[in-house]
C-alpha cells in the first residue's frame, strides 16, 4: 500500500490536473495553423529554457551523429523540441479526428494490406518509437479498423491518466497500465487481437528488461513485445508518423520484422 501523499503534493497534483484539463479543452478549438505555430513557438522556448534537457539532447546527438558539426546538432535538438511539443499538442487537437475526416490529416502508406490481413487472422503488435508523431501513428491504426490494446507509461501524477487515456482512445483503442500488462497483452494476441507499445523506453535492469546495443553503448529496454512474438505468435509491425510541413502526417506501416525462428527475447529486442 502506498503511503499517503503530503498536502503540498496533493495541491501540486490538482494544479497540474487543472492545467492539463484546460489545455485538453482549449487545443481542439484552435485552427490547425495556429496549433502548429504555437507548437513551434513553445518548442523553441522550451529548448532555450531547459538547460538540463538541452545538455542531454546534445550528448545524445553527439553519440548518434559524431561526424556532424555542433551547429547542426543544435539545430536538430531545437527541431526535436518543436516536434515533441507538436506531438503533445496534437494529442489533444486529435480529438477533432473522426472516421470521416482522419484521412484529411493522415496520409497512410506501407504494408497496409499485410498488416490488416495479419490482424484479421493472427495476433499483431504495432511498434513505435519516440520519433515523429507516435500518437497519431496509433490513431491511424485505430481508424484503419484495428482496435489495439496499448500499454501507457504510468504518470507520477495519477490524476493525469484519465485525460491522456481519453485522448488516446478516440480511434477505438484500449489503454491499460503497465501493471500486469504482459499477461493481459498475451491474452489479447492469442485471441488474434492487436497490441501496441513504444519499444525505446529505458528501464532499470531489475525490471522486465534486457540489455541491447545502441550507438555503441548499452541500454536496457522492455522485452514485452518480444514475449508477444515468442509466446503469443504475434508479428511485429514497425509504425512511424512523419510530420509534414502542411500540418498533416505520413504514417507508414512497415513490413513485419522477420524474427528468426527460435530467437530469444534479447535477440528480438535488439532487432526491434
Amino acid at each position: 500500500m502506498n503511503p499517503p501523499l503530503p498536502a503540498w503534493k496533493k495541491i501540486r497534483h490538482r494544479l497540474e490536473w487543472l492545467l492539463c484539463a484546460g489545455v485538453a479543452h482549449a487545443i481542439p478549438k484552435l485552427p490547425r495553423g495556429l496549433c502548429l505555430a504555437l507548437a513551434r513557438g513553445l518548442g523553441s522556448l522550451a529548448y532555450r529554457l531547459d538547460a538540463r534537457g538541452r545538455r542531454v539532447a546534445m550528448a545524445n546527438l553527439a553519440c548518434a551523429f559524431p561526424e556532424r558539426p555542433e551547429a547542426e546538432r543544435r539545430r536538430i535538438a531545437r527541431l526535436s523540441y518543436q516536434n515533441f511539443t507538436r506531438t503533445m499538442l496534437d494529442l489533444f487537437w486529435g480529438q477533432r479526428l473522426t472516421k470521416e475526416n482522419w484521412r484529411d490529416y493522415i496520409e497512410l502508406g506501407g504494408d497496409i494490406e499485410g498488416f490488416q490481413r495479419q490482424c484479421a487472422n493472427h495476433g499483431a503488435v504495432s511498434m513505435c518509437i519516440h520519433w515523429g508523431n507516435f500518437e497519431w501513428s496509433s490513431h491511424a491504426v485505430g481508424f484503419l479498423g484495428v482496435p489495439t490494446t496499448i500499454v501507457a507509461e504510468t504518470f507520477k501524477n495519477p490524476l493525469l491518466s484519465e485525460i491522456f487515456s481519453q485522448a488516446r482512445e478516440i480511434s477505438g483503442h484500449t489503454i491499460i497500465p503497465q501493471e500486469n500488462s504482459m499477461i493481459r497483452l498475451l491474452k489479447v494476441v492469442k485471441r488474434k487481437g492487436a497490441a501496441g507499445m513504444l519499444c525505446d523506453l529505458t528501464l532499470p535492469p531489475g525490471q522486465a528488461a534486457v540489455p541491447i546495443d545502441a550507438f555503441g553503448r548499452k541500454m536496457c529496454v522492455t522485452f514485452l513485445y518480444a514475449v508477444l512474438a515468442q509466446r503469443g505468435g504475434a508479428l511485429i509491425f514497425p509504425v512511424d508518423g512523419i510530420p509534414l510541413d502542411d500540418g498533416r502526417y505520413r504514417v507508414v506501416i512497415h513490413p513485419a520484422l522477420p524474427v528468426p525462428k527460435g530467437a530469444g527475447v534479447r535477440e528480438i529486442a535488439q532487432q526491434c
